[in-house]
């Protein structure tokens, strides 16, 4: 069946595929990965579209989150810990503070792949191809690493069974203990303003589980997350020799990861990327930038969710500070009036980029913050609900980003400026983002209903 779904999608337009110059170690490639075992679970997938499903109903919040581009070398037990653990601080400050369960999805397992602007990148009169993402070829500047090399899918492969195995051992091994909320915060961030305020909050966490303690045996929802992962279903290649048939229902899933999405530049309504994600059971993303209408959403919702079923489809936006205010409300009104329920998530890293006076490509803290205010200020205009949020970080100590609390500088970025593609927030700037999003959803007077319902369950 997965032969079948890739000969379905192979006889459209496909955009942002590499030009893989060696057919026959491709056809040797998939073959090994359409043999290889799930990295995902159908059941698991199903378990997370019923969790957007509460998301898109207005009962609980999604925090999609991670890497703009992961890469062979960050496969470590320490940068996926540092990863987690900010994904999962930020998670407890939204639960907490803004009395809503998180459905947590990681960009983490599978990101590998990278659309380009441009076929090729020229540095002081030298032309080599683009960078297009581990998966696909080196970030090295030099020839050898740029050639694309389809071996790199079956690495991808194994780096996101490795990254999936360390986050399920984290998460189910007492890691993720609520009662563990201070030792997520013992290296840097416990020095910044946000780390701060954070310990503050997991005092208040301790007395709650203390008052609960007295009452009887804690739930053992307090010693295990559930931790979703997601990535762009880019490389069709890679996602197809994926699929497989599950035995319980017949239907086709993508088991590269339990929730992927379409990328602004492969959403074409006649395209490949469409037709492989309107196959496959898995919850889909997708991105809805500046070039896009409330007509696009509205196609693209009778393809991909022609049932009309809630946690399905996420519309991801990426509209721009400047521009969220007055274009987000005609998606949200044909959307809602045409009776679908889908989860709306705002991504505001993408729309926010531009070049620094000191030549790094960054990302103003208060512009992100503005693109999610203004997302917020919509939703609450239309009586409608604020999803979730998508956002690029990372667990380490980098200065990619402007602004925040610590004030990163233009001249700071030279410092720690890690990222293969677009810059990221860091753990400090992340913790910041999470209080500012929690102070926003209760005063959007949408925390009222998720809290009635508790917060101690499917969020965690």
């Amino acid at each position: 069946m997965a032969a079948d779904i890739a000969d379905d999608w192979m006889s459209l337009p496909a955009a942002q595929q590499p030009a893989w110059p060696d057919p026959d170690a491709l056809r040797e490639v998939l073959a090994f990965l359409r043999s290889s075992p799930p990295l995902v679970y159908a059941a698991e997938c199903d378990q997370l579209r019923a969790r957007l499903a509460a998301v898109a109903r207005g009962e609980a919040f999604l925090l999609q989150a991670g890497d703009c581009a992961e890469t062979f070398d960050g496969v470590s037990a320490e940068q996926i810990d540092n990863k987690l653990r900010t994904i999962l601080q930020m998670a407890a400050v939204l639960t907490y503070a803004a009395s809503v369960p998180v459905v947590k999805v990681g960009r983490m397992a599978g990101q590998y792949a990278k659309p380009r602007s441009s076929e090729v990148e020229i540095r002081d009169g030298v032309t080599l191809p683009s960078y297009r993402g581990d998966a696909v070829n080196g970030l090295a500047f030099d020839q050898a690493a740029r050639v694309l090399d389809p071996h790199r899918l079956s690495r991808m492969y194994h780096a996101s069974a490795v990254t999936l195995n360390l986050v399920r051992a984290f998460t189910t091994g007492g890691y993720a203990d609520l009662r563990r909320v201070h030792a997520w915060n013992r290296d840097f961030v416990a020095l910044s303003p946000a780390g701060e305020r954070y310990e503050s909050l997991a005092r208040q966490i301790d007395s709650a589980l203390a008052f609960m303690r007295s009452c009887g045996p804690l739930p053992r929802e307090i010693e295990t997350v559930e931790f979703y992962a997601s990535h762009e279903a880019l490389l069709l290649d890679y996602e197809a020799a994926l699929t497989r048939v599950d035995s319980r229902s017949g239907y086709l899933y993508d088991v590269s990861a339990h929730m992927v999405w379409i990328g602004e530049r492969t959403r074409q309504l006649d395209g490949a990327h469409v037709e492989f994600a309107a196959r496959v059971r898995n919850p889909i993303g997708v991105k809805l930038g500046p070039t896009s209408t409330a007509d696009d959403a509205l196609a693209l919702i009778d393809r991909l969710d022609p049932e009309r079923q809630p946690g399905r489809l996420t519309f991801i936006t990426r509209m721009g500070a400047g521009r969220i205010r007055d274009v987000l409300p005609a998606f949200v009104e044909k959307v809602t009036a045409s009776g679908a329920q889908v989860v709306w998530a705002c991504d505001p890293m993408h729309g926010n980029t531009y070049e620094s006076e000191s030549g790094y490509k960054t990302r103003q803290f208060n512009r992100i913050l503005d693109e999610i205010r203004g997302f917020f200020e919509v939703h609450q205009y239309l009586g409608t609900h604020p999803g979730g949020i998508h956002v690029e970080l990372t667990g380490d100590d980098v200065t990619e980003c402007v602004g925040g609390a610590h004030e990163i500088a233009d001249a700071d970025l030279r410092q720690r400026y890690e990222t293969a593609c677009d810059p990221r927030l860091n753990r400090s700037q992340s913790l910041e983002l999470a209080f500012m999003i929690a102070e926003m959803y209760g005063s959007s007077g949408r925390s009222t209903s998720a809290h009635s319902r508790g917060h101690c369950g499917q969020g965690r």
